[in-house]
């Protein structure tokens, strides 16, 4: 029975899903050995229980939160992709002020924001005290720093999980730039 591989990205750019597509025709040898069950860039709202989530982004809203911890719940292994993910970022710079102080800045006081009014809709999640890294509200298992980390990296982890191999990430493979 084939594996199954579910991806999301919660607050960041989406340059890591980007990296995941340059993986190029690789990505066959991929679904050869798993089905991606949930993705951006696939159509399905719920995220199914998988062998391999993969995770992009900084925790920024209580929905990113609640959506780590179903993630969480419903994978055998998380990937914490990219810097954002594993560290927080840039997303985290707003750590440096209060989330009103963001709102304010944002939404009231930018020029380019015509209406000066903050949003107030339930489809947007409140936004957390501090951004907080993926391993700091879940269990990691595996982290793939980079922004965006290679697609060599991406595909070489994928190809080992999915081959019943723990892939040795050792400093050479994890060195940035």
């Amino acid at each position: 029975m084939k594996k199954k591989i579910g991806t999301v990205w919660l607050g960041g750019c989406s340059g890591c899903h980007m990296s995941l597509l340059d993986i190029d025709e690789r990505i066959l040898d991929v679904v050869a050995l798993a089905d991606i069950v949930k993705s951006p860039i696939v159509d399905g709202k719920e995220f199914p229980d998988v062998d391999v989530a993969i995770v992009e982004g900084a925790v920024i809203t209580d929905e990113h939160l609640r959506e780590a911890r179903h993630i969480r719940e419903h994978s055998k292994i998380l990937i914490s992709l990219g810097d954002c993910a594993v560290t927080a970022n840039v997303p985290s710079f707003r750590n440096r002020i209060t989330k009103e102080e963001a709102l304010q800045c944002a939404y009231v006081d930018a020029p380019s924001n015509d209406s000066g009014k903050i949003p107030n809709s339930p489809q947007l999640g409140k936004l957390l005290d501090r951004v907080r890294p993926l391993h700091e509200v879940v269990k990691v298992d595996y982290y793939l720093p980079g922004c965006p980390p290679s697609a060599d990296l991406i595909f070489y982890v994928l190809a080992e999980l999915l081959n019943g191999r723990m892939p040795a990430l050792d400093k050479e493979k994890l060195k940035y730039g």
